[in-house]
């Protein structure tokens, strides 16, 4: 996870937290989908298509990918197994 200054934070956290009252409690998938994308081509878009700016993209998605899988996924399945047993 990018852990930048709380500072740097305040001027994305109302727009998130307003964005994921929009999405609900249970978003359809394809609305996530089609969210995390426009934001992609709206950076792409002002930023300039470029090998370099498309790595990144691709790079930020894949650490944010690895970070929900590291701090949600790995503990909920960690608790199952405590719950339910190993295989």
């Amino acid at each position: 996870m990018p852990y930048i200054p709380r500072s740097d934070r305040a001027k994305y956290d109302s727009y998130l937290d307003a964005l994921v009252c929009v999405l609900g409690e249970e978003p359809p998938i394809g609305d996530l989908n089609y969210v995390i994308s426009r934001i992609i081509l709206g950076l792409l878009a002002n930023n300039g298509l470029s090998y370099t700016n498309i790595n990144s993209i691709v790079g930020a998605l894949e650490c944010c990918k690895l970070e929900l899988y590291r701090r949600v996924a790995a503990n909920y399945e960690d608790q199952k197994e405590r719950e339910n047993g190993g295989i």
